[in-house]
């Protein structure tokens, strides 16, 4: 039985000016429910695979994709390929079937409802009953609810680092996404903030299939289930996380995790 959520199956990315792809035959699982950690040095690649999985390049044109970036239907599990199921005009509809944390908070300059609000009446929900109660559900599971529960018509933009990525969360689980992507969502936040992301990260894989870009080894030990290491485009080592961590396949990756280089 597949238990895979996602797949890369020899994928290569090429960004319009460049000579040569920036990933080459990447292959990869994210297994359902499981957290999956990208590591590797600056410039690897984690984010360009990572941005790639909910087709953010498709913002700038000419962008090239090859190989095939697989999503299980939710419906029969069969495997389908993002690259060529959503057009252009259904980029939404993937996103919010495959939704992204970015390392810098994004809330958009509304209130704090109308945030978590907005990708429930983009899919059609107008009730405003119903509206209220996905809204609140989305707050709680984003450990967010009670900071801000007296306080839903005020502006996102008045809360904190550690509270306006926890809002962006809670925006993004609102409409049930399969996976969540997230770059590096700790890195502009305390150690404070960035334990109740990390702890709300490790709650949120009941329901929903995590890759998370850290650079951040510590991070990815404790939080992840599987564990990617990138460098220079290709993917050198995957596996469990205790594996690559403890008993690497890979020197490459041995003299990354132990701090040689990177």
């Amino acid at each position: 039985m597949n238990t895979n959520v996602m797949e890369a199956k020899d994928f290569d990315f090429t960004y319009p000016s460049a000579s040569a792809p920036s990933l080459k035959g990447i292959n990869m699982p994210v297994e359902k429910n499981k957290i999956t950690a990208l590591i590797g040095p600056s410039g690897c690649g984690k984010s360009t695979l990572l941005r790639a999985m909910n087709r953010i390049h498709d913002v700038y044109p000419g962008n090239k994709y090859e190989g095939l970036i697989t999503l299980a239907n939710a419906q029969t599990g069969v495997m389908e390929n993002i690259l060529d199921l959503y057009k252009e005009n259904d980029l939404i509809a993937l996103r919010q079937r495959v939704g992204m944390i970015f390392q810098k908070p994004t809330p958009f300059p509304m209130s704090i409802f109308d945030n978590v609000a907005y990708g429930l009446r983009l899919s059609g929900m107008k009730n405003k009953n119903e509206l209220s109660g996905k809204v609140e559900t989305a707050l709680k599971g984003a450990a967010i609810w009670n900071e801000v529960k007296d306080r839903l018509n005020e502006s996102a933009m008045g809360l904190s680092g550690g509270q306006q990525q926890r809002l962006c969360i809670a925006r993004a689980v609102a409409v049930k996404p399969d996976v969540l992507l997230f770059d590096e969502p700790t890195s502009a936040l305390d150690p404070i903030s960035t334990g109740a992301i990390e702890e709300l990260i490790s709650e949120l894989k009941k329901d929903i299939s995590v890759c998370i870009v850290t650079h951040n080894m510590q991070q990815a030990s404790r939080l992840s289930d599987y564990t990617a290491f990138m460098y220079l485009g290709d993917l050198i080592e995957f596996d469990k996380t205790e594996k690559i961590f403890v008993n690497p396949r890979e020197k490459l990756t041995e003299e990354y995790i132990t701090g040689r280089f990177g």
